[in-house]
């Protein structure tokens, strides 16, 4: 004869006891029944004033911090004066060229002769690796200003030299005309010719 075992049923949870946190409650939230007084509307609304201030207080900061990272990312004011470079023309004779710095780099100013402007206008320029008229690369034809780095491999070209009369880089042989182009040599580009005003006559602005 065979006995089956009694079964035993048990609830989850019901011998949990629940912690009693009335002591910690305020007195006008025993009673669920009980309208909130106006000292919790109160501190309530405190409570959102806090956050909202907080909130208010974060976008102040973080847009301070944002400016400040900006502003120290830009350049600074003696950075910013060598940007540019005022050169006075008349300290260069015809027929002569003159060199100086600009952003770290060799500016080349020469003042043109008649002859050499005549030169390189008569130039074909479908003969020319790097096809530019000249009229392009100088604003007024008795002045041709150049950077003084060659296009090969940045190294600084010797003016006043090479088989064309105008700039000659020793490190790998390329020639430059007196307009600044390339007529001979591995360069591929013409001398790069910057942005620039003349103000006054005697007077060109780089920058």
């Amino acid at each position: 004869m065979l006995f089956s075992a009694p079964s035993q049923v048990r609830y989850a949870h019901t011998d949990v006891k629940i912690p009693d946190f009335d002591p910690y409650r305020r007195n006008s939230l025993h009673d669920p029944n009980t309208e909130t007084s106006s000292s919790d509307s109160e501190r309530r609304a405190f409570s959102y004033l806090t956050v909202g201030s907080a909130g208010v207080a974060t976008v102040y900061c973080s847009k301070y911090l944002v400016e400040t990272f900006i502003s120290s990312m830009s350049a600074s004011a003696d950075v910013m004066a060598l940007s540019k470079i005022e050169v006075k023309l008349d300290a260069i004779p015809e027929g002569s060229s003159a060199t100086f710095k600009w952003r770290g780099k060799p500016l080349f100013i020469r003042h043109r002769t008649p002859q050499e402007i005549a030169t390189e206008k008569g130039i074909d320029i479908n003969t020319l690796r790097d096809p530019q008229h000249d009229e392009d690369r100088a604003q007024k034809p008795e002045w041709l200003i150049v950077i003084g780095v060659c296009t090969h491999l940045g190294c600084v070209p010797i003016a006043d030299a090479g088989e064309f009369g105008g700039y000659f880089c020793p490190c790998h042989g390329s020639h430059y005309d007196t307009s600044g182009r390339i007529r001979k040599g591995p360069a591929p580009l013409n001398l790069e010719v910057p942005e620039y005003s003349f103000p006054s006559e005697d007077l060109v602005i780089v920058g």
